[in-house]
């Protein structure tokens, strides 16, 4: 019997090819199930590279498909625009505050109020009436340009960076949680006849966060020390500025980053949404003591 010449028709075929490429020769094969597959097929397990089917189907033990997905410090997707968040939120804030500048009388379905009247007239709006979604909407209004362009530029300014470092959801529920604490501690300690209004809670809320997050990295924090202790003394320096929500939104940015870096990576997701559901759980519970005080 004649023996095969080397790089015959017969000798190629035995050349292993990628079960889901056919058209790619590799000599790589799933440690669990022997199929052949090339790198674009390729998870990394703990020893060797597994198929796409066995570590869907739980057969392996290396790491989800997922997982080959670049992730942010807090465990987030890196995406391919690090500021698309950031620019939603300036475009709404925008376009409330283009909305309330058409129409001022918008403003007073918007902003944040306890009660108004005031007693003894029976109150027609505000929170401890039921509109609850003023704790929400005021958070996006604004009526003087200084304003606007003060919180605007900080969002920008801090946004941007916490977005790209948190990935999009994460970045999102921090932003809107802050506001939500500093729109809850402004309804719970100032007046109920008081309106309040802006951005000022979230924006702090990122102030807290970036702190954190500057720790985290080692970063040299001076900067933005220095910009947070500016920040503050305008807050209980300035009049007519709720301080209330500089504070409540600090302090949830602070709880909330610690928890989204600092979050241990097998239990990350359940200790930073864990994190977020008790803040939000005292948002709740102090708007309902000054609901009750009101009613």
């Amino acid at each position: 019997m004649d023996d095969q010449a080397a790089g015959s028709p017969q000798d190629a075929r035995r050349v292993p090819v990628c079960y889901r490429h056919p058209e790619r020769e590799t000599g790589i094969r799933c440690t669990r199930c022997e199929r052949p597959i090339c790198p674009e097929c390729m998870v990394d397990a703990s020893v060797g590279f597994q198929c796409p089917e066995c570590v869907r189907e739980g057969r392996g033990t290396g790491h989800a498909p997922a997982a080959s997905v670049p992730r942010t410090i807090a465990g987030g997707a890196v995406a391919a625009d690090p500021r698309l968040v950031t620019k939603i939120l300036l475009g709404i804030n925008l376009a409330v505050f283009l909305a309330v500048q058409v129409r001022p009388s918008l403003v007073r379905d918007l902003y944040l109020i306890g009660a108004w009247p005031p007693a003894p007239f029976l109150p027609t709006q505000g929170v401890a009436e039921g509109e609850w979604y003023r704790l929400f909407t005021s958070m996006f209004t604004h009526q003087e340009i200084w304003h606007i362009a003060f919180n605007m530029l900080s969002l920008w300014w801090l946004g941007g960076p916490l977005e790209q470092a948190l990935g999009r959801a994460r970045y999102l529920t921090l932003y809107l949680i802050s506001g939500l604490a500093g729109g809850a501690l402004t309804y719970l300690l100032a007046s109920g006849t008081t309106a309040s209004l802006g951005a000022s809670g979230a924006i702090f809320g990122l102030f807290g966060a970036t702190a954190v997050l500057m720790r985290r990295l080692k970063y040299d924090m001076r900067p933005v020390i220095a910009l947070l202790v500016i920040n503050l003394i305008f807050t209980f320096g300035w009049s007519n500025i709720a301080w209330q929500a500089h504070i409540g939104g600090l302090v949830a940015g602070v709880v909330i980053g610690y928890a989204m870096v600092h979050a241990p990576r097998e239990r990350r997701a359940l200790v930073q949404y864990g994190t977020c559901a008790l803040v939000l759980v005292a948002v709740a519970v102090m708007a309902l003591l000054r609901t009750a005080q009101l009613t």
